[in-house]
């Protein structure tokens, strides 16, 4: 049968009307925190009718980008204080949405928390930093420069130890009781999923984590702790997080509306709930017994971005325990040219040259001691910079950027003996009361020198101090992804990618130093 060129003309606008509308994307910012909710959060976009498209990244990081222009349509960190905070902020945010509660807490070895009398009857900070400051309790505590777990620790106990409230200082966070706190953490990173999964590793030296409840209860029900942990609610407060999800984007207020709607459904609040052990804020859903019934003590926050920089500042410069970094930087041919002059940009930027948020607080700090060993067919001898006291640290630095300036291309790739003479420096300073670290950065393949297989060797003959140390690798150029993956799981460190931003992948690993 024939059409009529009328029908013919009337066909293609009928199958266009049959078309579904295409589903809206949404531009999401989100915290590294948010990774577990991904199997509700793909329910709750189908539910609004939308698609989320979502960019995880860490808090201090996702602020700078948006202070630097990043326009995503929402926003979602465990909390948005200090992002709100942030003069070049103001009127930004359009609407915000509280979604889900997990309070900051200590996690202890049950078995120590009944010796200290801990179980049924909460410590104090100050208390908590007594055991810390005497070597009995050793933690695990994300970094407050990288991590929003860390930033509340750091300022809840800081709040607590000082009886001062919102009005503490950077002088606060130099008392000698909160230094005697920070004696006790012999572990850090720059997230809180890393920080637990290090934990697991290290359970046998570590006494304590500090964490969202959220991931405390997880771990407990993991099957992976020798020892359950009892969670600690300390007596004199904690600072919660509360999940904000932050509309920027004025036109996207509908559909902001019904993702927030949808995950304040009682169905969705029962499972994030039930899947991830955060607390409801729907009061229609009860609360699990998992959860204790009686109400947390709320510890006030700074209210201005500068006294919270301050802090951070203090901590980083004069109270957290002193940092010993080890960089094994790969000299060899392949890295002239653009390849050089990145590996020496992302380290002056770190010797100072970095000015902005994040350059701020992963910069070298007063009395670190930084190492460089540069390698290529041959190792080079270490050469170790102190920093030393804040007025020390210009001339330290200084001297250190003589030393990345002076760095040349030429011969081949000896990674593995780079890194025996890595952990042979590590083992010197095993007993200074230092975090030692140590960072490998190479774009190729080892091609002189030792094998992985020696090296192996070599790692496991070491003592127990010098296997501590943690390796963190840099896969530029044209590294071996498998090689670097593989050391950093043999030496329980992470390896991060800097094929794109080699400066940014040294910031991000500041986190875990």
């Amino acid at each position: 049968m024939k059409l009529n060129a009328g029908a013919g003309l009337l066909l293609p606008l009928l199958l266009a009307a049959c078309t579904p509308k295409d589903v809206p994307t949404l531009t999401l910012m989100g915290g590294s925190e948010l990774t577990d909710l991904k199997p509700i959060l793909d329910d709750v976009a189908k539910t609004a009718g939308v698609k989320l498209a979502i960019q995880y990244t860490g808090t201090l990081d996702g602020t700078e980008q948006l202070l630097s222009g990043a326009k995503p349509d929402l926003v979602w960190f465990a909390s948005a204080r200090y992002l709100q905070l942030q003069p070049g902020m103001q009127g930004r945010v359009v609407s915000s949405e509280k979604i889900m509660l997990s309070p900051v807490l200590l996690g202890v070895k049950t078995s120590d928390a009944k010796k200290w009398g801990w179980v049924g009857k909460p410590p104090s900070w100050k208390e908590i930093a007594a055991r810390a400051a005497s070597g009995e309790l050793n933690y695990g505590m994300a970094n407050p420069a990288a991590s929003n777990s860390g930033l509340s620790a750091l300022i809840g106990v800081a709040a607590a130890i000082s009886g001062k409230g919102d009005a503490i200082t950077a002088a606060d966070v130099t008392s000698g009781e909160l230094k005697g706190f920070f004696r006790g953490q012999a572990l850090t990173a720059g997230s809180s999923g890393w920080l637990s999964d290090a934990y697991v590793q290290d359970q046998a030296r570590l006494n304590g984590l500090i964490n969202y409840e959220s991931v405390l209860l997880s771990m407990n029900a993991g099957g992976k702790l020798q020892e359950p942990l009892t969670l600690i609610y300390p007596a004199d407060g904690l600072i919660t997080a509360d999940y904000p999800l932050l509309l920027l984007n004025r036109e996207r207020q509908p559909e902001y509306q019904k993702l927030v709607d949808a995950l304040k459904s009682p169905a969705i609040q029962q499972r994030i709930m039930d899947e991830t052990r955060r607390r409801p804020v729907n009061t229609a859903v009860k609360l699990s017994s998992q959860f204790p019934s009686s109400l947390n003590i709320e510890l006030p926050y700074p209210g201005s971005a500068s006294a919270i920089n301050a802090i951070l500042s203090a901590f980083l410069q004069d109270t957290r325990r002193p940092a010993s970094t080890i960089f094994v930087l790969d000299t060899s041919g392949s890295m002239g040219g653009d390849r050089m002059d990145g590996l020496k940009t992302a380290l002056l930027g770190l010797s100072g040259a970095d000015t902005t948020l994040t350059g701020q607080f992963s910069g070298f700090a007063a009395r670190e001691r930084v190492t460089i060993i540069p390698f290529s067919s041959g190792v080079e001898v270490p050469r170790t910079t102190d920093i030393g006291t804040a007025a020390q640290k210009a001339a330290a630095l200084a001297s250190l950027r003589g030393q990345i300036d002076a760095l040349d291309a030429n011969g081949g790739t000896n990674i593995y003996g780079a890194l025996e003479a890595a952990y042979r420096a590590a083992q010197l300073q095993a007993d200074s009361g230092r975090y030692t670290s140590i960072v490998l950065m190479t774009d190729g393949e080892r091609n002189q020198g030792p094998s992985p297989e020696q090296f192996r060797q070599f790692f496991a003959g070491l003592p127990a101090a010098a296997k501590s140390v943690k390796t963190f690798t840099i896969l530029f150029g044209d590294g071996n992804k498998q090689e670097m993956n593989d050391i950093a799981t043999l030496t329980g460190g992470r390896s991060f990618d800097g094929t794109r931003d080699l400066q940014a992948a040294f910031k991000q690993i500041r986190g875990y130093q």
